[in-house]
């Protein structure tokens, strides 16, 4: 690989990463030396790239930094398409005109027009489940997560029960055949995970719930013993 090359990626392993990363990780991920690594790293810096950090404690790109879009690989190109496909079986309207408006994005801003290739890309996600049980939950979901907002819910547990919750959500997985939903439950005074098909109605509080999401997602994590990158 031309050193040229070994710039462009080292700066989308920077990119990819909301932390610092250590010239060691760098070096292992693009096959290198650490000493290469520290040398590239002063190249960059030289060209005007706006790096933070220092060798020992390790580089991150400056918040805000604008790179232009990189030619993607063959396994790259398939992963888009392959998630956005998934995302757009989902049921929720607005994350599956997202994902659609996203591709099209990223397939006229590459170097190369990649509209042909992507829609010759033979993997699919099939049929095989309800995607319509209660998805007008999912969205309304959604936006008390970004907004960090807390929620009234009418749940409906295993055994048939109905309950009202005020709930603070803040995560929300898609799995097949269900969307369930992690929140603080305020009957409970605990974190609890309610599956969205069991929803009879939502209302959204425009009230800021008091804990930072970003803390209940670590005890969520914590307690449930899920990495970070899951």
């Amino acid at each position: 690989m031309s050193r040229a090359g070994r710039l462009f990626q080292l700066m989308d392993a920077l990119r990819g990463n909301r932390r610092p990363v250590t010239a060691a990780k760098l070096a292992e991920q693009l096959g290198v030396s650490e000493r290469t690594i520290y040398r590239d790293m002063q190249t960059l810096a030289e060209l005007g790239a706006p790096l933070e950090g220092e060798a020992g404690v390790g580089y991150m790109l400056r918040a805000g930094f604008f790179l232009p879009p990189l030619m993607f690989g063959a396994d790259e190109l398939e992963a888009l398409v392959l998630g956005a496909r998934w995302v757009r079986r989902q049921g929720d309207e607005g994350l599956s005109k997202a994902a659609s408006s996203a591709l099209a994005k990223i397939a006229t801003a590459s170097p190369k027009d990649l509209r042909d290739s992507m829609a010759d890309t033979s993997l699919w996600v099939p049929i095989g489940y309800d995607e319509t049980a209660s998805e007008a939950f999912v969205q309304p979901a959604r936006l008390a997560i970004r907004q960090q907002h807390k929620m009234r819910i009418s749940y409906r547990d295993e055994a048939g029960r109905e309950s009202q919750r005020i709930v603070w959500p803040f995560a929300l997985a898609y799995m097949e055949g269900k969307r369930l939903l992690a929140a603080w439950c305020e009957m409970r005074d605990a974190l609890r995970h309610f599956r969205i098909d069991r929803i009879s109605a939502a209302e959204p509080i425009a009230e800021r719930y008091p804990t930072p999401r970003h803390a209940l997602l670590q005890a969520w994590r914590a307690e449930n013993n899920i990495r970070e990158d899951m």
